[in-house]
């Protein structure tokens, strides 16, 4: 693969119900900044990402392109688009503005703002290496059980317990996740149909390739790149830069 320059498309138009908020999650404030903010500038202090489209809920396109495209720490050429009803309709949203020397493309959650931008390197590095799909992952430390669905009996609440795996093969994966341009296109394409006829969409980049037969990989991820969902999240968030300041 020829380098030519990667695209990172950063999706922030997700709700912040879970963390009590009246905003959406990615302006909600860390530190003194958004989180959508903290992600841009790891994102850009990469070097490797060479421009970002932002997705963004519906009427806040402005104030999320003041934040971002106006952060000092931000060089990189910085576009806001608004986002879809679910997380796959926005990133098809971000990745429609995908050129053609786009030839590597970053999709990266807003809610996970502190993923270091060696984490964002190693990703890049392992596509452009010859990897279509690339995801960063941590070892699952906790036994995991496979249940049956509550159909199955057992009681509201009480779950019967199909499979225990082996926890030795299992990744909990992160964002940035890193494509080949014309395999996420193809991928997005396609897992738009199925969304359609199925009525579900994917929360994961990586499984839309994978439903094409394609294989992903998995690079080793940083505990930093911790997703946050809850208000005990984000003061771990705080934690975290606190240790490093």
């Amino acid at each position: 693969m020829v380098d030519e320059g990667a695209l990172a498309i950063l999706t922030a138009a997700g709700s912040g119900t879970r963390l009590g908020r009246d905003l959406p999650k990615a302006l909600v404030d860390l530190a003194g900044f958004p989180l959508v903010v903290h992600a841009a500038r790891r994102l850009a202090a990469s070097g490797v990402v060479d421009s970002l489209v932002v997705t963004c809920p519906a009427g806040l396109d402005s104030a999320v392109r003041d934040v971002v495209a106006q952060d000092p720490h931000v060089d990189v050429p910085v576009r806001v688009v608004e986002g879809g009803g679910t997380r796959q309709a926005s990133v098809a949203a971000g990745l429609a503005l995908a050129g053609p020397d786009d030839d590597v493309v970053l999709v990266h959650d807003a809610a996970r703002p502190l993923a270091p931008p060696r984490l964002v390197r190693r990703v890049v590095d392992a596509v452009r290496a010859g990897h279509g799909a690339v995801v960063p992952g941590l070892p699952v430390t906790d036994t995991v059980k496979r249940v049956a669905p509550a159909s199955a009996g057992g009681g509201p609440d009480v779950e019967r317990v199909v499979e225990t795996p082996d926890r030795a093969v299992l990744r909990a994966v992160q964002t940035p996740q890193g494509f080949d341009r014309a395999l996420l296109q193809r991928a997005h394409a396609q897992g738009a149909g199925r969304a359609t006829a199925e009525g579900s969409a994917a929360t994961d980049d990586a499984g839309l390739v994978e439903a094409l037969g394609e294989p992903a990989y998995v690079v080793t991820g940083e505990e930093a790149a911790m997703k946050i969902t809850t208000e005990r999240d984000l003061q771990v968030a705080a934690l975290l830069l606190e240790e490093k300041s």
